[in-house]
């Protein structure tokens, strides 16, 4: 599912705290650890990623 679904907003910030809480959840899923580990990976990539470009903006969303 695309996060924009999830949560409908325009703002990196708030989309990179999603993926913060999302990469948290992961790390409690009732899967594999490959697969928890590798879910929380990705989510916090992501959420570093909309901070990036939040920072590039200058803090404005």
């Amino acid at each position: 599912m695309a996060i924009s679904r999830l949560i409908p907003t325009r703002n990196p910030s708030a989309r990179a705290a999603a993926h913060r809480a999302m990469a948290k959840a992961a790390l409690f899923s009732d899967s594999s650890a490959a697969v928890r580990l590798k879910r929380y990976n990705h989510h916090m990539t992501k959420a570093h990623t909309l901070e990036a470009r939040t920072s590039e903006q200058g803090g404005v969303a």
